[in-house]
């Protein structure tokens, strides 16, 4: 991307948490992260370049990268920056709007552009591997199409992640992905994980995470609180600081993000944890997280709101992940309940048994 930066520049302050914007936000608003590496740090600059991939940040000049101003881009970005003064260089994060819609459209345009080469990329592998279906010698070659699918699936998966702008070509790659299922192993599932993990291998354990814990963070420490390590304690630190600690919802972590699964989801995997009402709650997570609508569960807009204002209530983190981790166990406790009052009435219609609970509150 080639947009020239021509940014109004109207907040500087990293700390500063009210009145954030979605990444739709229709104030046109930009999180910029600019920093400047020595010559030398060239491992560091390749990691940086990585990690801004990785997120979706798009150029805007060689050491200027952008993204839609959001909570959770600006985290991201803070742990970009943080790792990028680590390593002996200068960063910063800057809240920007563009002067005039042109400018703004030209980094939207850029945005779309580097995920529908994103796309393109995905489709041809895609083509090619359902031609290779086609021929007399495919097989034999189930499982190899097999692991190629679920690697493709992954790949969008997280491709979507970082579309914010609803590029062209998603749709082609998941009408390619359709007509490959039939020729795996196995049909399509979802996230499945083959390992499941022993819990008792982690109790008492430290547990790490990234600072301003939102919803996939909060809901995850609940979890491990719950169903994993219940003497689980948290920090918010990078893992050079605490070397001895589990991370989770980091980069690279093994409990963080794994294809079309938020870290909340794999923990219930790699755990085995199929209570019902966690599988719930997942999908609640699931759709928050990744911006999604998947499964759009009643309760999702409200835990989002909640989320929302505890993070605006709590400046610490810990009192933040504490409050979230009681919200969580309330939401866990309301849906048990709802569920074994299911199962003891399976016949009772559902308006009858509202009429039954009103009579017994009065």
């Amino acid at each position: 991307m080639t947009a020239d930066l021509k940014c109004v520049i109207y907040i500087s302050s990293i700390n500063y948490v009210d009145n954030m914007k979605s990444a739709k936000s229709p104030d046109g608003e930009w999180l910029l992260l600019l920093f400047f590496l020595p010559a030398k740090q060239a491992q560091a600059r390749v990691q940086a370049w990585r990690r801004l991939q990785r997120l979706g940040a798009v150029s805007l000049k060689n050491s200027a990268y952008a993204l839609p101003h959001s909570p959770e881009a600006r985290e991201d970005f803070e742990w970009v920056r943080n790792e990028i003064v680590a390593s002996g260089g200068q960063a910063m994060v800057l809240v920007a709007r563009a002067p005039e819609p042109a400018t703004s459209d030209e980094i939207i345009d850029g945005f779309r552009g580097a995920r529908a080469r994103d796309y393109h990329a995905l489709a041809t592998v895609a083509s090619r591997m359902l031609k290779k279906t086609g021929a007399k010698q495919a097989a034999g070659m189930r499982r190899e199409i097999t692991q190629g699918v679920r690697r493709l699936r992954e790949r969008l998966a997280d491709t979507v992640r970082r579309d914010f702008f609803a590029a062209p070509g998603r749709e082609e790659v998941e009408a390619l992905l359709t007509m490959l299922d039939p020729q795996t192993s196995r049909p399509h599932k979802r996230g499945a994980m083959s390992a499941h993990t022993n819990a008792a291998d982690f109790r008492g354990k430290v547990w790490l995470t990234r600072p301003r814990p939102g919803v996939d963070r909060m809901s995850s420490a609940w979890l491990i609180r719950r169903f994993i390590d219940p003497d689980a304690t948290f920090v918010f630190a990078n893992r050079r600081e605490a070397p001895a600690a589990i991370p989770f919802d980091t980069f690279h972590a093994e409990f963080g993000h794994h294809g079309s699964l938020c870290t909340f989801e794999t923990l219930s995997e790699r755990f085995d944890i199929s209570d019902a009402a966690v599988l719930k709650i997942g999908r609640i997570v699931h759709d928050l997280d990744l911006k999604e609508t998947t499964y759009d569960e009643a309760e999702s807009a409200t835990i989002g709101r909640l989320v929302e204002g505890l993070r605006r209530t709590h400046a610490d983190d810990d009192a933040l992940l504490r409050s979230g981790i009681e919200m969580f166990e309330a939401l866990y406790q309301s849906f048990t309940l709802h569920e074994a009052r299911a199962a003891n009435r399976p016949g009772l219609p559902a308006r009858q048994a509202q009429r039954t609970q009103r009579r017994r509150r009065r």
